[in-house]
């Protein structure tokens, strides 16, 4: 058998072949691309005798995405993805500073699947379209990440200059009401300028149906209670940095959306959406995410 320790970059992979002993029999920087795929399949066959086959040839890589790991897949490879916090504490072992390398990290990847492959779990065949499923399930969890930091970067900035918004909106920062009012009421004197006919239209316009008298009235009272005052200048320089959190906000909150319905239009389609829905606390987007993770190939457990 032979063990291939793949890091890769943007531009390239740094390789390193193992026998089974650990002997190494090549290190290499491929390109990435078509050409570098060519090269590592005649730098594997130069090593692999006649009547072997691709299964020989174990692949440790940190990731599970990509044509790349794809393309290993479909030559027969055998191809284990290993989390980069694991591989982080693998480096250790070989190294006393721990510091990373690209050529070292390949080493590392190596040793893993040749040693201590059966604590890790190998790709396996999933469908298209569970691969499908685990790009948009990713993204969609990826893109709330995103939003929920700028969330927490426009709180930061209120709490400084700005503490009757964060009375007003408590928690609920990305929600429509409060990206509403924060969109024409960036900063204390803007928001104390708003009357309550004027928080309604806005309210209205962002989609609120109930409660628009009593809500408005309450953001109304909220933005308009004394606060400790910064110098205009830098009450303006918070202003315009709340005005650009909130436009990109809102346009995450689109996307988030638009993203969510993807998920469950293509996880709808998938032939095991009912029982995977069927466990307690599994919807669509969550039964996408276990999809995602666990694959649908019946051989792997």
């Amino acid at each position: 058998m032979l063990f291939l320790g793949d890091d890769w970059a943007e531009a390239h992979h740094d390789i390193e072949l193992q026998d089974g002993q650990g002997r190494v029999l090549s290190r290499r920087r491929l390109p990435e691309g078509v050409g570098g795929l060519a090269q590592l399949h005649a730098l594997i066959a130069d090593h692999l005798d006649e009547t072997d086959e691709p299964g020989a040839v174990i692949v440790g890589i940190e990731t599970d995405r990509g044509g790349w790991v794809q393309a290993l897949i479909a030559a027969g490879y055998v191809v284990y993805p290993i989390n980069p916090q694991q591989s982080a504490k693998y480096r250790q072992r070989h190294s006393t500073s721990g510091a990373k390398s690209d050529p070292g990290d390949a080493h590392v990847l190596a040793e893993i699947v040749r040693t201590d492959r059966d604590h890790h779990r190998p790709m396996t065949g999933d469908s298209e379209l569970a691969e499908a499923v685990k790009a948009l399930a990713r993204t969609h969890q990826t893109m709330i990440w995103s939003k929920q930091r700028q969330a927490n970067q426009l709180r930061s900035m209120l709490r400084e200059f700005y503490p009757s918004a964060l009375n007003a909106f408590g928690e609920d920062l990305t929600g429509r009401d409060a990206l509403a009012v924060l969109a024409i009421a960036a900063t204390p004197a803007a928001g104390r300028a708003l009357t309550r006919s004027r928080v309604i239209s806005v309210l209205r316009r962002a989609g609120r149906q109930r409660n628009l008298d009593t809500r408005a009235t309450e953001i109304v009272a909220a933005l308009r209670a004394e606060q400790l005052e910064l110098p205009a200048p830098v009450t303006a320089a918070y202003g315009a940095g709340v005005s650009a959190i909130v436009t990109v906000l809102t346009a995450m909150t689109g996307q988030v959306a638009a993203l969510e319905a993807e998920v469950e239009s293509c996880f709808g389609r998938h032939p095991d959406v009912e029982i995977i829905t069927s466990q307690p606390g599994l919807g669509m987007v969550l039964g996408a995410r276990v999809l995602a993770e666990f694959g649908d190939d019946p051989d792997r457990f």
